[in-house]
């Protein structure tokens, strides 16, 4: 059966993550990074999102562009379950699917109507790569998207874990005293692959035009650099 829909990119999401690796599995988890949806020029329009601004949050139904294509593989290895187990795809929400479709919700931090690359809407809690292309937005309804009660099967396994972070003194004067936190609060989420436990490795990620290097060892990630990036590198 093919679907008579053809899907359109609407917008595109901007955030400080130029790669996968680095950002928070799940949105919501590191408040403080901010992000931007900047609609495509045919859906510049001030009539589409009239009355959004009633709407503390929204859903963001977005495509997977950085992830490798679904394959044959049905079972995937979820990082709750320590990398190894397998499980359904379906019983997942990894972003190795049949039509590498995410869904996030995300706080709306400002509309903006009034800019050359307007109306855009600002956001805090995503948890996208910079240019990841948006499909669809829908407002967040706490009555009924919201199942305090619900369960989440291994989900829920270790859903408190948090890494130590240690950065030294020197290595975090190079970077923005305001987003210092976040960017402790993202490290703190430990995104490696569970299944790796090399404590000798160096981990490097992007984030807001730096490089950030890790190392981890007995639960303790320690920050070994942090480079600013210049158009050289």
């Amino acid at each position: 059966m093919e679907l008579d829909d053809k899907f359109s990119i609407i917008a595109y999401v901007h955030t400080g993550f130029p790669t996968k690796f680095g950002i928070p599995r799940q949105p919501a988890r590191v408040p403080g990074l901010v992000g931007k949806i900047v609609f495509e020029p045919g859906f510049r329009n001030k009539e589409l999102i009239r009355g959004l601004e009633g709407f503390s949050h929204i859903w963001v139904i977005w495509h997977c562009s950085l992830s490798a294509p679904f394959g044959a593989r049905s079972t995937v290895r979820p990082p709750r379950l320590g990398g190894n187990a397998r499980v359904g795809v379906f019983a997942t929400r990894s972003p190795f699917r049949p039509n590498r479709i995410g869904l996030s919700c995300v706080k709306i931090e400002d509309i903006v109507t009034d800019s050359p690359d307007g109306p855009y809407i600002a956001v805090s809690g995503a948890d996208m790569a910079d240019g990841t292309p948006v499909l669809d937005i829908k407002p967040y309804l706490p009555y009924a998207d919201s199942v305090p009660d619900a369960a989440c099967g291994f989900a829920g396994v270790g859903l408190d874990h948090r890494l130590e972070v240690e950065i030294p003194p020197e290595k975090a004067a190079v970077f923005p005293p305001e987003m210092l936190g976040t960017l402790k609060d993202i490290l703190a989420e430990d995104t490696r692959p569970a299944y790796e436990g090399d404590e000798k490795r160096v981990y490097g990620f992007g984030f807001a035009g730096y490089e950030i290097k890790f190392k981890v060892a007995r639960g303790v990630l320690k920050v070994t650099d942090i480079i600013k990036k210049t158009p050289e590198n």
